[in-house]
Formats: C-alpha cells, sequence, structure tokens
C-alpha cells in the first residue's frame, strides 16, 4: 500500500541544516534554505561560484571535505544533493539512525522527505507534492502561481490568461532568452522574464541571480552556473558565450539569466552577438538594474525635483589611473547631479579621492547600498569625504551600489 505524505510547513530560523554536496542541485535547493533563516552547514570538497560566494560573505558554513556521521549533529533536516546513490545511502542511513529528515536527490523513494514545487506571492507560500511526479507538480505549481498574479484590467471582470507572446510564439528550441532577473527580490523579475524561465531547458545564471528564482526550475532543467565572482573563481565570458551557442545548436531552448539588466554592464552585447555569429536566434527581456532599484530600496531618488536633473551610471571595476578605464572621472567630479557607481567597491578610496582631487566637495552626501531589495540589505550613509572609510569599517562586500549625490538626504525629515 502506498501511504500519502503529510505536507508540513518547517519552521527553520536558527536550526542546523545540512546540505551534502555542492553542485547544481544544492546550488537551486540553498537559496530557499537561507530565505527560511536557516543554519545552513554545506558539506563537500568542492563548490559551485555561487555556493562559493554565499560561503564567502558568511551566509552559510562550508566543510570543504566528504561527509561523515558527526556532520549531523544537532541537525533537524538534511538534503542529499550528490548523484553517487552509494554515497548518498550512506548519507540516509546515518539521518534515519538519528531520526532526521533526509532529502534525497538522486532516489525520491529512498527518502524520508520530499521537496515540493513551490511558489510564493508575497507572504503566502504554496507548495506542491505531485505523488513523486515532478513535472505534475510543476503543472500545477504554474496553475496556482498563475491564479496568485491575476490581474484584472478595469472594464474585465475576468482573470486574464496567460498567451504565447508573439514575439516568441511560446516556449522553442534551438533558440536564447538573455533575461534581466532583476536586482536581488525574485518577486522583481518580469512577467516575461519568468514565463520564459518556466519554458526553458537550460538556464545559465550568475552569480547576481536571485537563489529563489532557481529553486522554482523544473527539476529536468539544466543549470549552468556561470556565476563571475569578483576577484575569484569564474568562468571566461568565451566559455560562455559557446555554452550558449552549443546548446542553442543542439536544440534547446536556453535562458541566460543575468542579475540586473543585461545590458547593464552584464554583457549581454557580447553574447547577442555570439549567438548571432552562430545563427542563434536571440530574444532580450530587460530587467530592473540595480543602479535605480538599490538607491529606491534604500530611499534614495536618483532624481529629485530642485536637487538633480540628471544621474550618470558608471563602473568602478577598474581604478581611475588604470590603463584600460574608459571612464573620464574628471568630468564627471563636475557634474552636480547623482552619481552612480556599480562594481566599486574596491576602488572606493581610489575614485573617491580622484573625484575631490578634480574638484567634487568631501562634503557631497554619499551612500552604499549592500544587496539592496533582499531580506539582508544594507545602506551606509556618509560624506564623499569618507565613504570609502566607513564602508570598510561596516565591512560591506559585494555586490554593493554607491551613490553619491544630495538625493541621498533628498527624502530625509
Amino acid at each position: 500500500m502506498t501511504s500519502n505524505p503529510y505536507p508540513l510547513g518547517l519552521r527553520l530560523h536558527g536550526r542546523r541544516v545540512v546540505v551534502v554536496g555542492g553542485g547544481a542541485v544544492a546550488t537551486r535547493r540553498v537559496p530557499a534554505l537561507l530565505d527560511a533563516g536557516a543554519d545552513v552547514l554545506l558539506v563537500s570538497p568542492e563548490l559551485t561560484p555561487a555556493l562559493r560566494a554565499r560561503a564567502d560573505a558568511g551566509r552559510l558554513h562550508w566543510v570543504p571535505r566528504r561527509f561523515v556521521p558527526e556532520d549531523l549533529d544537532g541537525a533537524w533536516l538534511v538534503q542529499v544533493a550528490i548523484d553517487d546513490p552509494m554515497a548518498a545511502a550512506s548519507v540516509s542511513a546515518v539521518a534515519a539512525e538519528r531520526r532526521i529528515f533526509c532529502v534525497r536527490a538522486d532516489d525520491r523513494t529512498a527518502a524520508t522527505a520530499w521537496t515540493p514545487a513551490v511558489t510564493r506571492h508575497g507572504p503566502v507560500t504554496v507548495a506542491v507534492l505531485g505523488g513523486g511526479d515532478p513535472r505534475r507538480a510543476m503543472t500545477v505549481r504554474d496553475a496556482i502561481r498563475d491564479l496568485l498574479a491575476v490581474r484584472l484590467a478595469p472594464d474585465e471582470t475576468a482573470p486574464t490568461q496567460r498567451r504565447p507572446d508573439a514575439s516568441t510564439g511560446g516556449p522553442q528550441a534551438g533558440r536564447v532568452a538573455l533575461v534581466g532577473a532583476g536586482p536581488g527580490d525574485p518577486e522583481l523579475i518580469t512577467v516575461k522574464g519568468w514565463r520564459l524561465l518556466t519554458e526553458a531547458d537550460v538556464v545559465v545564471a550568475d552569480r547576481l541571480v536571485p537563489g529563489l528564482l532557481l529553486d522554482e526550475l523544473r527539476p529536468d532543467v539544466e543549470l549552468v552556473d556561470a556565476s563571475k565572482i569578483p576577484y575569484g573563481p569564474s568562468r571566461a565570458q568565451e566559455e560562455i558565450n559557446q555554452i550558449l551557442v552549443d546548446r542553442a545548436l543542439a536544440g534547446a531552448f536556453v535562458v541566460r539569466l543575468k542579475g540586473g539588466d543585461p545590458y547593464v554592464f552584464g554583457r549581454g552585447g557580447e553574447e547577442l552577438l555570439a549567438c548571432a555569429a552562430a545563427g542563434v536566434p536571440v530574444t532580450v527581456v530587460p530587467g530592473v538594474t540595480s543602479s535605480i532599484a538599490a538607491p529606491a530600496a534604500a530611499g534614495i531618488p536618483v532624481t529629485h525635483r530642485g536637487v538633480a536633473h540628471e544621474f550618470t551610471v558608471v563602473s568602478g571595476h577598474l581604478a581611475p589611473d588604470a590603463p584600460a578605464s574608459l571612464v573620464r572621472w574628471d568630468a564627471l567630479a563636475g557634474l552636480h547631479g547623482t552619481l552612480v557607481i556599480l562594481m566599486g567597491l574596491k576602488n572606493l578610496a581610489a575614485i573617491t579621492a580622484t573625484l575631490i582631487a578634480n574638484g567634487r566637495s568631501p562634503q557631497t552626501p554619499a551612500a552604499v547600498v549592500q544587496e539592496a531589495t533582499t531580506g539582508t540589505q544594507r545602506v551606509l550613509r556618509s560624506t564623499l569625504g569618507e565613504v570609502a572609510a566607513d564602508a570598510l569599517t561596516a565591512d560591506l562586500r559585494p555586490p554593493a551600489v554607491v551613490v553619491v549625490g544630495d538625493v541621498v538626504g533628498a527624502l530625509d525629515g
């Protein structure tokens, strides 16, 4: 006799959850655990760049070795995210001895707990179990998500239905979509971007992609971690381009999921050109860029009547004196509007010194917004002359957006 699973919502805040494995499956599952506030212990000799970034940022604890039974000391739940059946069975055997529920990515029938297909809509979380059939669970989940996201036009009394987009004709193979995922909050991806994500055969994701979006992918989707961690492990851009082309030429529908907007320092143009050269059709879906969203999330408008009539977005990944830099920092110092600096935390001291040396007042208000629109957002307010030192003292880390200008205090009081 087959028994039905008992549905339960686990409150994991502050409780130890052990994840065994550091590959694509763990990359998809860990964000939801962190979103639940779990104390995640990740046990694996190697990690994907995205997981390594979370470990380096202190979001989880990483033990760089193979699993040992003592890893389950104090655990409430264990997720086995490895594809070695014997190793996975040994982990679940230890969990069973200790009466700890165990999720098995390699064998659902051997697991004592299943991860459902999940959709989130504000405070509402819907989890669907499909009786062991992941596709059935995903189909029901997506239908529920559509109902939760229903929009009524002013003169309509019935909910609108999702229709194939005229530019893509619905799911298609042998093509690429460059999709902006937004600044960090998974609900800030566009409706079209999310729809294409649900249709993808392959998802090539970078480090700044909201992790909860990956948790909602179909189980059969190939996830390629193309994280570009600053000053750490990364794939060469040429390799990413080749992955997009190769998968599309093999007949797959590939979504290149990028944090923010694909064309705002996202190298989306290079990927489009590589696909075009290979004859692969490309759809571009703009995303909410952090250059505007991060200041807004911190209560800072990039323009404000009587304060700033223009704003400039600039990359700070190269120091002002770097030979390869294309930025005219001396000219930027003479502007009266707002300056938004992306990827500039490492070079912030040199950038602020250059702006001041070229005439920008050191008393100009400045702010740094770390991990904007997420539950771990931090905001530092300072001045141009002090912001670099203050950011260092506060131990701010990428991703972070720097805002310089009088708009920093425009909404105060």
